[in-house]
C-alpha cells in the first residue's frame, strides 16, 4: 500500500507559513504523542531553524505516559524545549505559561524600552494533530474551526487568546513526498492522511496487526478476537464476527468493521499507545587491540 497525499492547499499553506514568519515571536510546534517523530513535518526544520520554537506533544492522554516521558527527554537533550499536552484546562494553563517563558526575551526587551510586548506566535504540525483545539482552548472558547478529520484548516487566522499573546492557526502541512512508508501509514492510523488516499481494508488490518504486537491481550478483548495468531483478511473477518458487523447471509461487514477499528483506536479506546520507541544510539564500533595501535613507533 503506497500512501501519497499533498493537496494544493498544502503548498499554499507553506508559502503563507514562510511569508509569516518575519511577523512572529514564536513557533509552537505540535506532534502526536503517539507518534513523536512520524507526526513531525521534516521539511518545517529548514523553515524554522532561525526561529524560537518549542514542541507541544499533543493527545498525550491517548499515549504512554512512560515513553512520553521519554520522548520529552529525548527532545530536550536536543535542545528542543518540549511538553506534553492533553487539552485539558490544568494542561492548557501549563501551556500558556509554556510560551510566556519561551518568549521572555522578548517580553523582556520590551518592558525595557516601556512597552507591554504582545507576543505573536505561530502554531504549526501536521493535519488533525490538535492545532485548532489547542488554540480554542487557549482562547476559551470556540474560534478556530475543528473537526476530527485532516484538512479543516484551510487558511492562516490570528486569534488573540489574551490581551499580550497573539497565535496564528495554520493549516496542516505534510511533505511533497512521503518517502517513508511506515511513517505513513502510522500517520493514516491516527487520521492525518485523509482517508480517501488510502485502502480502508488494508490499512485497518495493518493496525490490527500493529495493535496484537504491542497490545494483544487489550486487542483481542476490545474486538472480541478468538483466534490471536490470526493475520490478514482473516482476522478482520474474526473482528466483524465478533463485534457482530454481519450482513444478510452471514456475510463479513468490513467497511463497518474497519471504519469501527479506526474509530475506537483514535478515541483511545483501545487503549494508551505509543506506536513508537525513542530511537537508540548507534555504538561505535569497538577497536580490537590489533587495529587501535598502542600509539607507539615500533
Amino acid at each position: 500500500m503506497d500512501i501519497q497525499w499533498y493537496p494544493g492547499h498544502m503548498a499554499k499553506a507553506k508559502r503563507l507559513l514562510a511569508a509569516q514568519l518575519s511577523k512572529v515571536d514564536l513557533v509552537v510546534e505540535l506532534c502526536d504523542a503517539r507518534l513523536p517523530l512520524s507526526s513531525r513535518n521534516p521539511a518545517l526544520g529548514a523553515m524554522l531553524q532561525h526561529k524560537r520554537r518549542i514542541l507541544l506533544l499533543c493527545k498525550a492522554d491517548l499515549a504512554e505516559n512512560a515513553k512520553t516521558q521519554k520522548w520529552l527527554a529525548f527532545f530536550r537533550a536536543q535542545g528542543i524545549a518540549a511538553m506534553a499536552y492533553d487539552a485539558s484546562p490544568h494542561k492548557t494553563k501549563e501551556a500558556k505559561l509554556f510560551i510566556e517563558q519561551a518568549a521572555k526575551e522578548v517580553i523582556e526587551r520590551g518592558e525595557r524600552r516601556g512597552i507591554a510586548k504582545t507576543i505573536r506566535a505561530i502554531v504549526v504540525g501536521v493535519p488533525n494533530v490538535g492545532k485548532s483545539t489547542f488554540i480554542n482552548r487557549l482562547y476559551g472558547g470556540s474560534i478556530a474551526q475543528t473537526g476530527d478529520r485532516p484538512g479543516v484548516t484551510k487558511s492562516n487566522q490570528w486569534v488573540k487568546v489574551s490581551p499580550y499573546l497573539e497565535v496564528l492557526d495554520t493549516p496542516g502541512m505534510l511533505w511533497p513526498k512521503l518517502n517513508d512508508q511506515l511513517a505513513a501509514t502510522r500517520l493514516a492510523y491516527i487520521g492525518t492522511i485523509k482517508d480517501a488516499v488510502y485502502n480502508q481494508e488494508e490499512l485497518c488490518i495493518s493496525l490490527l496487526e500493529d495493535l496484537l504486537e504491542v497490545r494483544p491481550q487489550q486487542t483481542a478483548e476490545r474486538f472480541k478476537i478468538k483466534d490471536t495468531s490470526l493475520r490478514g483478511y482473516e482476522l478482520l473477518e474474526a473482528v466483524c464476527r465478533g463485534r457482530g458487523f454481519l450482513m444478510r447471509g452471514g456475510v463479513c461487514d468490513t467497511d463497518r468493521g474497519c471504519s469501527v477499528v479506526l474509530d475506537e483506536f483514535r478515541a483511545g479506546k483501545v487503549g494508551k499507545l505509543t506506536l513508537e520507541d525513542v530511537p537508540v544510539p548507534e555504538k561505535e564500533p569497538v577497536k580490537s587491540i590489533e587495529t587501535a595501535g598502542d600509539g607507539s613507533n615500533d
